[in-house]
């Protein structure tokens, strides 16, 4: 058997305008085939598929719908359509009041004809109510207090941002807010799912790209380097290397890099090469100084045993040294950083010294080149890895975010404390942040045309309102005949007593 998917009915849709009506045409064409496919490959789930299909439908054109009603144009017609029943309602006590008028008197005639009258009132009463809020009702004495929304902007935008702030941004309700949906909780969940760190870990790789698309490099090489001038600036380089000084040898800390440097040049002179190289040095020695002699003696067996020498004596030297804690070496050692020390901090040639160097920091172009040279490998090497499909800025915060994820999880006193600390925020930022946004709204409003404001505004709320005017004509026929019942009733009451 050989299935053929469903027709798609354009009838669905009712408005919206052509490119809708296509666009929803090609949406719902697209789900039919994907799940026509499913169909066709598995014939023992036809029955189970014909369901998917058909729900699947009815959830796009439900949401096309939702969709299409939130639409101006949609908000007016349905405006439109809703003003249409009171006004037929007013029509139908006007035509019952005009019958009733030209016809004999009764006890039931000028009862309908009551009802009819207390509709029309309470119709036209009601009438005038919703209208006044949004339009000028061009009747004498009364229509000053007609357009209430458009007269009486400014109040309604400040109303409006008080009332924002004290029921919606006051510290208890926010505060009220973190404590009821427990965000450290939610935030746990979301960092514990693989695919949201690697969706956290796009939208930073696609931020950082966008950043470098939309930055200027010759700025950024300008920011950099005014920023790095302006800290030397505040720099004294002679003081301040005189400070770290003074700090690496508190408590002997300098007789231990001593102690490292010589261990490795006992560690070099052991190595042949390092002979061999004094060795050499020794025949040149020889060679330049002597060169009568140097033709006589062996000059390769005298470099090699001098160069043994050397070695040796200084290796002797430098384990002596090693093992004598007090050794006149050290104390020389010592003597001259502290007298480095005094002589950075306080003698004027070294201070000066220091000055002409950072000038040639500021002034010169080396601290440009050099801040030109590493902007450029930095943003050639993030360029490089933002385009790879294993980037390491991805995977980075990708394994961040699991870090994170794992040790809210697995320590329920570190939730505590970030939800703690969110509360904390809320009470410090929520006065300046509920100031700023009812300033904002008032603003706004302020700002808008009083008519387009108007208008807006009954698209969004008139169609309820015109319930009032159909509550005004019900209401008002009941309270019409209960009025014409209880006349009645008098009557019989005063003939009774006369």
């Amino acid at each position: 058997m050989v299935l053929t998917p469903p027709r798609f009915n354009p009838r669905c849709y009712r408005a919206g305008g052509a490119n809708s009506d296509r666009n929803g045409r090609i949406a719902l064409k697209r789900r039919d085939a994907a799940l026509f496919n499913v169909i066709r490959h598995h014939p023992a789930s036809f029955s189970a598929a014909r369901i998917a299909l058909h729900t699947a439908r009815r959830a796009a054109l439900n949401s096309r719908f939702r969709t299409l009603a939130l639409s101006p144009m949609n908000k007016a017609l349905e405006l439109k359509k809703a003003k249409r029943t009171p006004l037929l309602l007013l029509a139908a006590a006007a035509c019952v009041f005009v019958v009733t008028a030209l016809m004999p008197r009764g006890v039931w005639i000028d009862g309908i004809k009551a009802v009819a009258e207390a509709a029309m009132v309470g119709a036209l009463a009601d009438w005038f109510a919703v209208a006044a809020l949004f339009r000028r009702v061009p009747i004498p004495v009364v229509s000053a207090h007609t357009a209430i929304i458009p007269r009486n902007k400014h109040k309604i935008a400040d109303n409006l941002a008080v009332f924002v702030q004290d029921k919606f941004l006051d510290v208890p309700s926010l505060v009220g807010l973190i404590k009821k949906h427990d965000p450290a909780q939610s935030i746990t969940r979301w960092l514990t799912e693989p695919a949201n760190t690697a969706r956290l870990g796009n939208y930073v790789v696609k931020l950082t790209s966008g950043i470098l698309d939309l930055t200027d490099d010759v700025r950024i090489q300008v920011f950099i380097k005014d920023a790095l001038r302006d800290v030397l600036a505040k720099v004294d380089l002679s003081q301040s290397m005189g400070s770290i000084l003074d700090t690496l040898t508190k408590d002997g800390r300098h007789q231990e890099l001593l102690d490292a440097g010589i261990e490795q040049v006992v560690a070099l002179l052991r190595e042949p090469q390092a002979r061999q190289f004094i060795a050499e040095r020794i025949v040149d020695w020889v060679k330049s100084e002597y060169p009568k002699m140097e033709k006589i003696l062996p000059s390769a067996w005298l470099g090699e045993k001098g160069a043994e020498t050397i070695a040796n004596a200084v290796n002797r030297m430098l384990e002596q040294v090693s093992e004598n804690p007090t050794h006149q070496l050290r104390q020389k050692f010592d003597d001259a950083a502290h007298k480095l020390i005094v002589k950075l901090k306080s003698d004027p040639a070294f201070l000066e010294k220091g000055e002409e160097f950072k000038r040639y920091l500021v002034e010169g172009e080396a601290l440009a080149l050099y801040v030109k040279d590493m902007w450029g490998e930095l943003r050639a090497w993030l360029k490089r890895d933002l385009q790879s499909s294993e980037s390491a800025l991805h995977a980075r915060v990708v394994a961040a975010g699991q870090w994170v994820g794992r040790e809210l999880a697995n320590d329920p006193a570190l939730r505590q404390s970030l939800n703690d600390h969110l509360e904390d925020a809320a009470r410090a930022m929520a006065p300046e942040f509920a100031q700023f946004l009812t300033r904002h709204i008032s603003d706004t409003v302020k700002n808008w045309d009083p008519h387009e404001m108007s208008r807006q505004i009954e698209l969004n709320i008139g169609k309820d309102l015109q319930y009032i005017r159909i509550n005004g004509t019900v209401v008002g026929g009941f309270i019409g005949l209960l009025l014409y019942g209880s006349s009645l009733v008098f009557d019989l009451l005063r003939m009774h007593i006369g």
